[in-house]
């Protein structure tokens, strides 16, 4: 059975901004992925990061 609407146990977001639809993947080098989740909000700070990447790239 779904959730209703509004319900107070559905998921809430972390961050400020809205998501986007489609995610980005890609292979980490051997050893990256078990370190990168020991990082506290390591996805939003990836987020940040790919901002940051973008605006030097100048695109």
């Amino acid at each position: 059975m779904p959730f209703q609407k509004n319900n107070r146990y559905r998921a809430k977001s972390i961050g400020d901004k809205p998501l986007g639809e489609k995610p980005v993947s890609f292979k980490p080098r051997q050893g990256q992925l078990e370190k990168l989740k020991a990082i506290p909000h390591w996805q939003e700070r990836l987020r940040d990061y790919i901002d940051t990447l973008i605006e030097e790239s100048g695109t």
